[in-house]
């Protein structure tokens, strides 16, 4: 069951990737809308990764 929750997060973590942060590295807006673009998907990655740390232990107790 972990390495299914493996797999799917790691997806998740790609798509977020390619993106989020293709647009911050890629974009040609201006230094704010960037800036903005990044805190939004520094977000994304916490709350994915809190998403998995919650799940893990969740699965660790049965």
């Amino acid at each position: 069951m972990r390495w299914i929750i493996y797999i799917l997060f790691a997806i998740l973590y790609g798509l977020t990737t390619l993106y989020g942060l293709g647009p911050v590295l890629l974009a040609d807006g201006s230094f704010r809308e960037r800036m903005l673009t990044l805190a939004i998907v520094l977000l994304i990655y916490a709350g994915i990764t809190w998403w998995l740390r919650s799940l893990l232990k969740r699965l660790g107790r049965r």
